[in-house]
Parts: C-alpha cells; sequence; structure tokens
C-alpha cells in the first residue's frame, strides 16, 4: 500500500478509526493486483481527502453518507456505514430519521430496505 501518499496515510487512519481495524485490515488483505490500486486510491480520495477534511465533523459526515447511500440503494454500503455511524456518535433516534427522509425523497421501498438493515446492525450493536 501508498504509505509514501499523505492522504493514503490520512485516510488509512480514518477508515480504521469509522469501520474498525478488523474490517479495514481484512479488506487491504484481500486485495489483489486487480482491486489493489482502487483499494489504495479509494483510502486516500475517499476516506484521506473526503474524510480527513475537518470541516465536517465525523457525526455529520456519517449522517450524510446514510443519506446518500440510501437514495442510491446502495444497502451493502449502507450497512457498513451504519456501524460506523453509531461508532461517530450517530443514534438509533437519528438513523430513524433518516430513513424517514430516505422514505419522503426516495420511496417507501428503499425506507423499508434502510429499516431492515438498520434493525440488523442495531440489534448486533445491543442498541435494540
Amino acid at each position: 500500500m501508498d504509505s509514501n501518499n499523505p492522504y493514503f496515510t490520512k485516510g488509512l487512519e480514518q477508515r480504521k478509526a469509522v469501520l474498525g481495524d478488523a474490517y479495514v485490515e481484512k479488506n487491504l488483505a484481500a486485495a489483489d493486483d486487480f482491486n489493489r490500486p482502487f483499494q489504495e486510491a479509494m483510502t486516500a480520495w475517499a476516506w484521506g481527502f473526503g474524510w480527513g477534511d475537518d470541516t465536517i465533523d465525523l457525526k455529520t459526515r456519517s449522517m450524510m453518507n446514510l443519506s446518500m447511500l440510501g437514495a442510491l440503494g446502495k444497502m451493502t454500503e449502507w450497512e457498513i456505514h451504519c456501524r460506523g455511524a453509531l461508532t461517530n456518535g450517530v443514534t438509533p433516534d437519528e438513523i430513524r430519521s433518516i430513513i424517514h427522509v430516505i422514505g419522503i425523497y426516495c420511496g417507501c421501498p428503499q425506507a423499508l430496505e434502510c429499516f431492515r438493515v438498520a434493525r440488523k446492525v442495531l440489534q448486533e450493536a445491543g442498541e435494540l
């Protein structure tokens, strides 16, 4: 991995702080010649440049991510970031409110998908 890139270094730190060391290490260890360049770029760009910008606090950024990922229907990423949102201090009540907005703007079927995934994450975290 590109430890000489300051965005990668910052991104790796941010990614682990939000998603957990084990999850990130597992993903990086699974990277091969085919997808390693993308893993490095994503870590540097999304996590180093994006999440590494302190203008928006981590809790707000997590809430924004849940909204955007929910709107896009990217439920695998939504689940990962729902766990990260809890790490960043987003409460179950706030997650519910985010899902309500997703339902208003993206439709009830998408909100139902978000509720299904959120219930699973919240139960695993002992929040329900």
